[in-house]
């Protein structure tokens, strides 16, 4: 048996008008997180929470274009886990570091042109 939960807003992530509001904070932030500049695969976050602001759901000035990561990172933060470990932090630097140029370029979500 699956047990299920709820998940905050789940019916506005199913509407049409959210996909619509989605697409604009994409164009608005020119398809790159608003953190770190990343493109690629990209998020559409709610600066203020569904959770503790439905009425802010669809508003385009409560909406962040952030990558996988950064999302990730806000998202701990808002549940009370905190920031990474910092030790974590610089081993993944530290990798990154060593990848060759096209490889990190292709790990950030930047693509040549």
């Amino acid at each position: 048996m699956v047990v299920r939960f709820p998940r905050a807003g789940e019916a506005i992530y199913r509407s049409e008008r959210w996909k619509a509001v989605r697409l604009q904070a994409k164009r608005r932030d020119g398809w790159r997180c608003v953190q770190c500049g990343a493109g690629g695969r990209l998020e559409v976050d709610h600066i203020r929470p569904v959770r503790t602001h439905p009425e802010l759901s669809y508003d385009l000035s409560n909406l962040q274009t952030l990558c996988p990561s950064c999302h990730s990172r806000k998202t701990r933060i808002e549940v009370g886990m905190g920031e990474r470990n910092p030790k974590r932090e610089a081993w993944g630097k530290a990798v990154a570091a060593m990848m060759p140029a096209a490889k990190q370029a292709k790990h950030k979500g930047v693509t040549s042109a």
